[in-house]
């Protein structure tokens, strides 16, 4: 009582019960990473058959086409990047493919699925949406030149600067005119 020990409770250390408790959490907590790994590499094999799956839509795009860069990032959160900025990632329950786009706004799910076929379908429509924007952007720019398009573009706003300036200046010129004529004039 009070502090002090009796002859038994002297005899075996009283840290045991903690040593136990660390050594307890120790083999949980490797447990759990052990759970953790194998989680991780469940999605990345997961995400590897559907890599596989895609094989044929990106072998049929042609080789000047350079919009896709197809990996899969070995991260916390394992990806099958599609190009710059979509990806396929597992849900919550980790069976689940979602198909997402990184836009200005945030991210949008592009579709989600349990199967492969369905997500193999959603990312060759975003494939081919993507090589329609490309070539509507080269049609648009072989009917000009880029280069004189922004030249011409650069030269209209210098003008416009320069017009804006001289009528500034001429403006001011005339308030000092009749601000100087005021002042100067003999009173009556």
């Amino acid at each position: 009582m009070f502090g002090r020990r009796t002859k038994a409770e002297a005899e075996q250390p009283a840290s045991t019960d903690l040593k136990d408790a660390v050594r307890e959490a120790r083999i949980e907590a490797a447990e759990r990473s052990a759970v953790v790994v194998d989680l991780r590499d469940a999605e990345l094999a997961r995400l590897e058959l559907l890599n596989e799956a895609l094989d044929p839509v990106f072998k049929d795009i042609p080789d000047e086409v350079e919009l896709f860069d197809r990996g899969i990032s070995r991260g916390d959160v394992p990806r099958l990047w599609v190009d710059v900025i979509a990806h396929v990632e597992m849900g919550r329950d980790k069976r689940q493919y979602r198909f997402v786009q990184d836009t200005r706004y945030g991210r949008a799910v592009l579709a989600e699925s349990y199967e492969v076929p369905d997500i193999r379908q959603a990312v060759t429509r975003y494939v081919a949406g993507r090589l329609v924007e490309r070539e509507r952007a080269l049609a648009d720019d072989a009917g000009r030149p880029v280069a004189q398009t922004v030249l011409r573009v650069e030269r209209r706003r210098r003008r416009w600067h320069a017009v804006r300036v001289f009528l500034l200046g001429l403006i001011v010129g005339v308030i000092g005119l009749v601000a100087a004529v005021l002042i100067t004039a003999p009173p009556q």
